[in-house]
């Protein structure tokens, strides 16, 4: 009775691994014991071999179980695992959003499927369905579509669409919407203060949306929402995931938790805990991907699941009916029309995203600062901007990054006297340094260009000269050079 609990906890469980390219032991040992699936992070893909190495590494974990699920977080844009070292080919869901062309949204999204595909990956971390609601958001930004709910409903359904038409499930994130709040869960727990009607008019359309095109995982959010559940984030909360969830929203597929690893999981209650909870709310898989995932935490983890059902605080059906779940999405995934598609929707996407004003065209090696404020949790250290980008174009060209503790923009003016100057930055929407930065660059150089990889920076920061690359992917950042040199 108890391996039988035992093998239905596992099955729930998606860890992460760390430090390798193979699966270690551990892994390969529960994934024949029933694990549900295991998810890839940046740290597993090899640099020197890229997609080949991640096919061999799929191909390794199906041999302990051949219905094992494997998932990533590939969103595209400044959110990339495959492409972690060098930036992602595709542009990010705000370039999409701009262009605002739902055709060329689902061909980006088959594009990646197909790749992921021959990655032998099956259940990808995206569409973000979360609206950009609060500008002050840390977090979601150019993640998103847009700050516009209709707009980013039209592209999440896109998106679903032409992902799993390439046989890779998608993962609406993050329910019920991480957009409008102003702190990240992998640092705190936020709180979503809107009432639920506005959740209803504004959060939740994207994940209508997504429901709609037939979205097979829909990703939780730690975040907590005081109208509907004041007392648990929505990940926990039986009110969010049965109530919201399954009987609003009318989802049936699998429900995933976001990282239990983050902060207002594993700083609050702890990933024991949170796994029981997240089953009793209607939750289906508990993902455990980041740095603190090892085999005592998972193997605890399923023992809590196994100790809750036989005390009575977690129904046995309740837990069968998750694992069938997980079961359930992992023969669709088998069984998926696998037809490809391959256009270079990536590509065209970028280079209608990026957008330029007034003169940009550089004739001479150009002075580039890049204002470097650290990486988010989520998106990790990815390369960005496009310094590297016009040096190769244009040798002799000079690369400076600045941080908030070494911005002494004057100094760096001075050393390079007769260049023009390049600036590229990031949320300066809301990083008061880098506005001012830039206000101090332009009043040297009032032919300053500006490289906007973010979104919302104001008219009078961007000034005369700018270009727009709504987010920092590779791809867009490619488009951006183009502009300023070809």
């Amino acid at each position: 009775m108890r391996s039988d609990l035992r093998e239905l906890a596992l099955g729930t469980l998606f860890p992460g691994f760390i430090g390798s390219f193979e699966p270690p032991d551990w892994v390969v040992r529960l994934a024949a014991e029933g694990l549900g699936g295991v998810v890839l992070f940046g740290r597993n893909v090899d640099p020197r071999r890229g997609d080949l190495g991640v096919a061999e590494l799929t191909g390794q974990l199906r041999a302990a179980r051949p219905d094992l699920l494997v998932a990533i977080d590939e969103e595209g844009g400044d959110v990339t695992r495959l492409d972690a070292a060098q930036g992602s080919s595709l542009p990010g869901n705000a370039a999409l959003g701009v262009i605002d062309d739902v055709a060329l949204t689902q061909r980006v999204a088959a594009e990646l499927g197909v790749r992921l595909r021959t990655c032998g990956i099956d259940v990808n971390f995206a569409p973000v369905a979360d609206v950009d609601a609060d500008e002050r958001n840390p977090v979601i930004g150019v993640r998103a579509f847009g700050p516009d709910t209709e707009l980013a409903a039209r592209h999440v359904g896109a998106w679903v669409l032409g992902q799993q038409g390439q046989g890779v499930a998608a993962a609406a994130k993050h329910f019920p919407g991480h957009g409008g709040t102003e702190e990240d869960s992998h640092l705190t727990t936020p709180v979503l203060r809107d009432s639920l009607e506005q959740v209803r008019r504004h959060a939740l359309p994207p994940f209508r949306s997504a429901i709609k095109a037939g979205v097979k995982v829909v990703m939780t959010a730690h975040i907590v929402v005081p109208d509907v559940d004041p007392d648990s984030p929505a990940t926990l909360s039986r009110e969010i995931i049965t109530g919201l969830l399954r009987e609003e929203l009318g989802f049936d597929g699998v429900v995933i938790t976001d990282g239990l690893d983050m902060h207002a999981i594993s700083r609050t209650i702890g990933h024991a805990e949170a796994g029981v909870r997240a089953l009793q709310a209607g939750v289906d898989a508990l993902c455990v991907g980041g740095d603190t995932v090892e085999p005592g935490r998972v193997e605890q983890m399923a023992e809590a699941i196994v100790d809750a059902v036989e005390s009575g605080r977690l129904s046995r059906d309740r837990l069968t009916e998750a694992a069938d779940r997980v079961r359930a999405l992992a023969q669709w995934c088998r069984n998926a029309d696998q037809a490809r598609d391959s256009l270079p929707a990536a590509s065209i996407a970028a280079k209608q995203a990026v957008r330029a004003h007034g003169e940009v065209t550089l004739t001479a090696p150009p002075l580039v600062l890049e204002l470097w404020d650290g990486p988010s949790v989520a998106a990790g250290d990815v390369p960005w901007g496009v310094g590297a980008l016009l040096a190769a174009k244009l040798p002799g060209t000079e690369v400076v990054r600045l941080t908030t503790d070494d911005s002494d923009v004057s100094r760096v003016l001075a050393d390079h006297p007769d260049r023009r100057v390049v600036m590229c930055v990031r949320d300066a929407r809301r990083l008061p340094w880098q506005v001012r930065a830039v206000q101090a660059a332009r009043a040297e150089r009032p032919d300053l260009v500006v490289v906007d990889h973010g979104i919302g920076t104001p008219s009078n920061v961007l000034g005369e000269h700018y270009v727009l690359a709504y987010g920092a992917s590779r791809v867009t950042a490619e488009a951006a050079c183009r502009l300023m040199v070809d």
